[in-house]
């Protein structure tokens, strides 16, 4: 029987109320738009699941931890998005096939061919909320994934790592297959027989569209949006420090909020920035459409989710402010863009001597009361979030 999933509910409800606290002449509330959307010829991702049922949740939750989803049965998405990475992976690139370990002890196993994976990996907590809009409305059809947005929808983007080389799929079999590979390895798997059961309601219901519908809905709990800040907008005024109000304040006048706009400090567009390449990487990443373009990520949860941007290359978010203030300066600091093709609105940026207060603002945003809960065992019998230990 199905039933109302309040997690995300709650979660955009509480999102407008912040939106509110700031502009208390606008009534905002948030809305979920549904439609479907085909993202290959022979599979259509339902992406109305807005309202997901308790079954839909526990299937995509053992999905999600599951390493039966990869070529080697070595890798679980939460290999790489993992609790205790704030759902991330604390690595600059992730390094997905034939390798052990969890977070920084994450290495290649010898031999190794395979490289590492091209961008950093960026938490999934609050991936509920991509593409909300200045009025938190939401459109789950059309919601942005990846730094590049090349795939749009959650339910799209979760079977995206199933395909890829290097993040699950390694040399077991080809990208053609792969889908179809894993939905034929859950097919003779009893409990997700019975899991699937339970969330679609038919036996037949082992595909590929169901599979990222049931993971996006287990990925629309993972919510993290009650920080201090958020407290201090709802009335407790002693829940940010004096540095911390002066950095929320410097974040709107220096022009930080430009692009770090709205409940979740994105706005979900694309920009140019010269972030620098990765040295790891054989050749320079160019973004979408290459461009250089990358999507603006959310500021929530920061203090745990580094190192930062979709290279991975700093470390620290003193390090990301400088990067700012230097391109801010007129200072490109990556060889493939020029000056004049950053970002005007970056370019515009006026730092100056906030950058430690920008800095106490951005980790007052984490909030650490999210899901860590981490299941004793997977329907498949293996490893529980991979080759992790």
């Amino acid at each position: 029987m199905n039933v109302k999933s309040g997690i995300l509910w709650a979660s955009l409800c509480f999102l407008a109320s912040f939106f509110i606290a700031c502009q208390k002449n606008e009534e905002l509330i948030p809305t979920v738009s549904t439609t479907n959307q085909t993202i290959s010829e022979n599979t259509t991702f339902r992406t109305d699941n807005a309202i997901a049922s308790t079954e839909t949740i526990a299937l995509g939750k053992a999905l999600f931890w599951d390493p039966i989803l990869s070529g080697k049965r070595d890798v679980a998405c939460a290999t790489c998005h993992h609790p205790a990475n704030g759902y991330a992976d604390n690595l600059d690139l992730s390094i997905g096939v034939n390798a052990v370990g969890l977070g920084t002890n994450r290495h290649f196993l010898n031999p190794n061919t395979f490289a590492f994976v091209k961008r950093n990996a960026p938490t999934i907590l609050n991936t509920a909320f991509n593409g909300m809009d200045a009025n938190g409305n939401v459109n789950l059809a059309t919601a942005p994934m990846f730094w590049d947005s090349r795939v749009r929808s959650l339910e799209a983007q979760s079977v995206e790592p199933i395909k890829t080389l290097e993040e699950m799929r390694g040399n077991a079999y080809s990208e053609a297959v792969a889908l179809d590979s894993v939905v034929a390895r859950l097919k003779r798997i009893p409990q997700y027989q019975q899991l699937f059961q339970s969330a679609f309601g038919n036996a037949q219901s082992i595909t590929a569209a169901n599979m990222g519908i049931a993971i996006a809905s287990f990925e629309r709990t993972l919510v993290a949006n009650n920080s201090r800040v958020d407290r201090y907008k709802a009335g407790e005024t002693s829940a940010l420090s004096a540095l911390e109000i002066r950095g929320m304040n410097a974040f709107q006048t220096v022009g930080c909020a430009s692009c770090h706009s709205g409940n979740m400090f994105s706005d979900y567009q694309l920009h140019v920035l010269s972030v620098p390449d990765n040295a790891k990487n054989a050749q320079s990443d160019a973004g979408a459409n290459n461009t250089y373009a990358f999507r603006t990520p959310s500021l929530r949860n920061l203090r745990v989710t580094a190192p930062y941007m979709h290279s991975g290359v700093f470390q620290t978010l003193d390090d990301v402010i400088r990067f700012y203030a230097r391109i801010a300066g007129g200072n490109s600091q990556n060889t493939n863009v020029t000056v004049r093709q950053i970002d005007p609105q970056i370019r515009n940026l006026r730092i100056g001597n906030n950058q430690a207060a920008i800095v106490a603002f951005i980790n007052a945003l984490s909030d650490d009361n999210f899901d860590k809960s981490v299941p004793t065992s997977v329907p498949s019998r293996l490893s529980v979030g991979g080759n992790i230990r």
